[in-house]
């Protein structure tokens, strides 16, 4: 078996790439260089000579408060891009994995958002990813749209990393108290992924780790797991003040994983721990 997998060096993809090696199954990483999913024409080449038996698209435009700005560029990356990876997968007959976000729905409320929720994005990043999602289904019938909140991993910029670098030279830190959510850890996802990808349980899914809290709590809990003393003061969304609206309520429903037999991610707090020390291992930061 062979996968093709798109942002090989964002965090989703890299972890996705070494998951699926780890299982003896051929992974062709490609990132813009490679293949710039904007251009119709690069995507079908590449796809083509990879001969994949799927794609798992992690490539997106994730600058939440830049996509305001640059709606153009946004929607190019997050909307035409899935279509154009999407059209090739159709007439090849493979399945494609797309990833989205939270960001889809409209923010509001306490309850747990379920697959089949109505979207109301607040933002051009929510938009242009909803109509990435549209694209996938208005095109396929072999996909997995798979929703993810809050990650972190080893490649790339996260929140755990920024909060990380804020403390070498800072010892108050304000964090948002009023948005709630799951962290969620790429390594736990990419496992989801290509135990995904290797089924025909094709659908809309929410996946991240278990638990919720706030963005002030997981700081607190980074800081505390890092041995590193900070003073961590929550302020309201409304105070810190951002271009782009984010989500108040990020809480994703996954029941689907379990009535399809997918195994559910462990803990948030239970992934921290383990990131904090791959992070160590890598020399990122030091106690």
């Amino acid at each position: 078996m062979k996968i093709l997998v798109t942002g090989v060096k964002g965090q989703l993809g890299c972890d996705v790439v070494n998951e699926l090696e780890k299982r003896g199954i051929q992974a062709v990483g490609v990132d813009i260089e490679e293949m710039d999913v904007t251009d119709a024409e690069s995507v079908d080449k590449v796809i083509r000579e990879a001969a994949p038996d799927a794609v798992i698209h992690c490539a997106a435009y994730t600058a939440v408060d830049a996509a305001e700005e640059h709606e153009e560029l946004c929607r190019k990356v997050n909307a035409e891009g899935p279509r154009n990876i999407a059209r090739v997968c159709k007439e090849l007959d493979i399945k494609m994995v797309h990833i989205s976000t939270d960001y889809v729905f409209g923010g509001e409320g306490t309850a747990f958002w379920k697959p089949e929720d109505a979207c109301d994005p607040q933002s051009v990043y929510g938009m242009t990813k909803y109509e990435g999602e549209l694209a996938v289904q208005e095109l396929l019938e072999k996909y997995f749209i798979v929703r993810l909140t809050w990650t972190f991993g080893i490649n790339g910029k996260n929140f755990v990393k920024t909060m990380l670098n804020l403390s070498k030279n800072h010892d108050t830190i304000r964090v948002v108290n009023d948005q709630i959510g799951s962290p969620s850890y790429t390594y736990d996802l990419a496992k989801l992924l290509v135990d995904m990808v290797l089924t025909d349980k094709y659908g809309v899914y929410h996946a991240t780790n278990e638990g919720i809290c706030s963005w002030y709590e997981f700081a607190c809990a980074i800081f505390r797991e890092a041995g590193i003393e900070m003073n961590v003061v929550p302020v309201t969304t409304q105070e810190y003040g951002a271009k782009a609206k984010r989500p108040a309520n990020s809480r994703m429903d996954k029941e689907k994983l379990t009535r399809n037999g997918f195994e559910r991610l462990p803990s948030w707090q239970d992934a921290l721990t383990r990131y904090i020390k791959a992070l160590r291992e890598n020399h990122f930061f030091e106690e």
